[in-house]
């Protein structure tokens, strides 16, 4: 099974649900946004995919610097507690497979999660090629 916490308008998140499901899965979607987190979902997947609220915290595109985020004082619980009212803080696509559980950036780090890839190239949304038409990781990816 693969799971992906998912926002519909990153571009990373759509080139990873896209690359997922070019290699064959029929991911469980969960768009984070409209359904917002737990403390225990958010505490579970940070411990796996280890990470620490801070370095899960989305700066850029997010409220994070206006709630005063990225002062060096600011702890982690309060960095938590932030992401449980503000869903956006929380840095995206986090994806869950039997191989593990990962902030899928960039988008072809979640490769690493799939025992299956696509068949043939593979282009992100931008154009730029991640996968070869021979099924194999562009260097420098």
């Amino acid at each position: 099974m693969v799971v992906i916490h998912h926002n519909p308008d990153c571009g990373t998140s759509r080139n990873v649900l896209r690359l997922i499901k070019a290699s064959g899965y029929e991911p469980v979607v969960i768009e984070y946004l409209k359904s917002g987190w737990t403390k225990p979902q958010l505490l579970a997947l940070f411990a796996a995919a280890d990470l620490t609220p801070k370095t899960a915290l989305r700066v850029t595109k997010s409220p994070a610097k206006e709630l005063g985020l990225l002062d060096d004082n600011v702890s982690d619980e309060q960095i938590l507690d932030a992401m449980l009212v503000h869903p956006i803080l929380v840095n995206r696509p986090v994806v869950c497979t039997a191989k593990g559980v990962k902030l899928a950036r960039p988008s072809e780090a979640v490769l690493s999660l799939l025992d299956n890839w696509p068949q043939g190239a593979f282009y992100k949304e931008d154009g730029e090629m991640i996968i070869d038409q021979y099924g194999k990781l562009i260097s420098g990816c």
